[in-house]
């Protein structure tokens, strides 16, 4: 990309933000912020008990994740976030205009399969229904780009920075 701008990894749970978003910010020599980190703790034990966020406990966790891409505005940066609705991504850009989003997608039985082997996340596979009723692609006058998850976390890194890099020429 040939000025630095601030990249939302965004996605249902499983496609792999927290996997190709710190390599996606080292092919583009920028600093990765993980998204879940954001997250307040209510946030965290509602989700592991495995009940879906609502729109009122999203509000402060964009807001927080904007706040941290306003502060990278002019610098570059990549964070990841589900950012599953059009509300959410506008809220983001309220905060940062200029975001640019690389939307993870993918077969569902291949996420599902890859959120069953993780270990260690709060987000159990019961909610991935709830995350794809949710989804709203991006929109055409978004600026982003989608790129399929299927391949190992480096193939799926080339194609998304190289998607990146031809969306901002």
């Amino acid at each position: 990309m040939s000025t630095p701008h601030v990249v939302v990894v965004m996605g249902v749970a499983g496609t792999g933000k927290t996997t190709i978003g710190p390599l996606v910010a080292g092919a583009l020599g920028v600093p990765y912020a993980e998204g879940d980190d954001f997250h307040p703790a209510a946030n965290v034990a509602k989700m592991s008990a495995g009940v879906p966020l609502d729109d009122g406990d999203r509000w402060p966790w964009l807001d927080a994740i904007g706040q941290w891409a306003h502060g990278r505005a002019g610098l570059g940066g990549v964070v990841s976030s589900s950012a599953l609705k059009r509300a959410y991504r506008d809220r983001l850009r309220a905060a940062a205009p200029g975001l640019v989003f690389l939307h993870l997608t993918g077969d569902r039985e291949l996420i599902e399969r890859r959120m069953s082997e993780r270990r260690g996340h709060f987000m159990p596979t019961a909610l991935l229904d709830s995350q794809f009723a949710t989804l709203q692609p991006l929109d055409a006058d978004e600026a982003g780009v989608a790129v399929d998850v299927a391949g190992t976390p480096e193939e799926i890194t080339d194609r998304a920075v190289a998607a990146l890099r031809r969306l901002a020429s």
